[in-house]
């Protein structure tokens, strides 16, 4: 073989990378000229995934791992709603259809108090097949809209865009591409999606975690409470001075342990100290951004 010919490969893999690269940045419009309300510096989302580690279940991972997600439904859920409503902290909770069979109470706490309820798949998956995907969908949808007595509207999940318009969901949170929200155009050009993107560096799970999805013993770290609101802290304070936006992507099962509740809350004060800091639920900020930065003037500003 010669020299040119092993050039030749790598050449042709890089032109498919860039071309894959452009087509996604094609189907991504950020919006110009983004703002908030009068008076509001940066947008704060709390989400939580509240899945009871259903994913580990489908796993069949040890009953050991398995209960971890029974914590997070019996105690950890409730923890973090307390803490929420007693700083004045509305949130969005991303849950799994199943999840509604397994801990109604918490979630019909939740919207008492005014949090938002959104999809988060059946069951913590997104069949391959279009006719059980959109099954899965629908029973979700279905499950959470006769607890929270209102339309669902967001999802955190790989669902096929054009589905889930056609099922009412109109914003999406899975995604680290972008740091403000952004419109995502399907493969088509179409569907539009508004994007409320999230990043692993706020996710709980990437800190506080043993045993994660079956990684072995060395790859583990369950760090100090301290060092993780240092980390958060300073990732606010970046987005603060930018006038950017944070989404919190929280697990009851991790973050609903005593120690991580009083972390989150002391973050909470702190950002509270601080002038035009907006605590939204995402159907919130969602609903701002279509008002006042709809798909159409974005699309025609490109």
């Amino acid at each position: 073989m010669t020299i040119q010919s092993e050039i030749r490969p790598a050449e042709a893999e890089f032109a498919h990378l860039l071309a894959v690269a452009a087509r996604q940045r094609a189907r991504r419009l950020p919006i110009d000229g983004f703002r908030y309300p009068a008076g509001v510096r940066i947008a704060v989302n709390f989400t939580l995934d509240f899945d009871a580690m259903l994913l580990r279940r489908l796993l069949e991972e040890p009953a050991g791992q398995r209960a971890k997600g029974e914590f997070g439904g019996r105690v950890g859920v409730w923890r973090l709603l307390d803490m929420f409503d007693a700083n004045g902290v509305k949130v969005t909770l991303f849950t799994p259809g199943r999840i509604c069979e397994l801990y109604p109470a918490a979630l019909h706490r939740a919207v008492a108090a005014g949090h938002e309820l959104a999809d988060h798949m059946w069951q913590h998956e997104v069949p391959e097949d279009p006719e059980r995907e959109e099954a899965h969908l629908g029973r979700a949808i279905e499950a959470l809209q006769a607890i929270a007595g209102r339309p669902i509207t967001g999802t955190r999940s790989s669902h096929t865009p054009a589905l889930l318009r056609r099922k009412g969901i109109v914003y999406n949170s899975f995604t680290s591409a972008l740091y403000r929200p952004f419109y995502e155009l399907d493969g088509t050009g179409g569907n539009a999606m508004l994007q409320l993107p999230f990043h692993y560096a706020l996710d709980d799970a990437m800190y506080f975690s043993f045993g994660w999805l079956a990684t072995p013993n060395a790859a583990q770290r369950v760090m100090d409470v301290e060092e993780v609101f240092e980390i958060w802290w300073a990732a606010f304070e970046h987005q603060y001075k930018a006038g950017g936006y944070l989404n919190f992507l929280l697990h009851p099962f991790v973050s609903g342990h005593a120690l991580r509740v009083d972390m989150l809350e002391r973050l909470i004060r702190r950002m509270q100290t601080l002038p035009g800091v907006w605590f939204p639920t995402c159907g919130e900020l969602a609903a701002h951004v279509f008002e006042n930065h709809p798909v159409q003037s974005v699309q025609q500003a490109m």
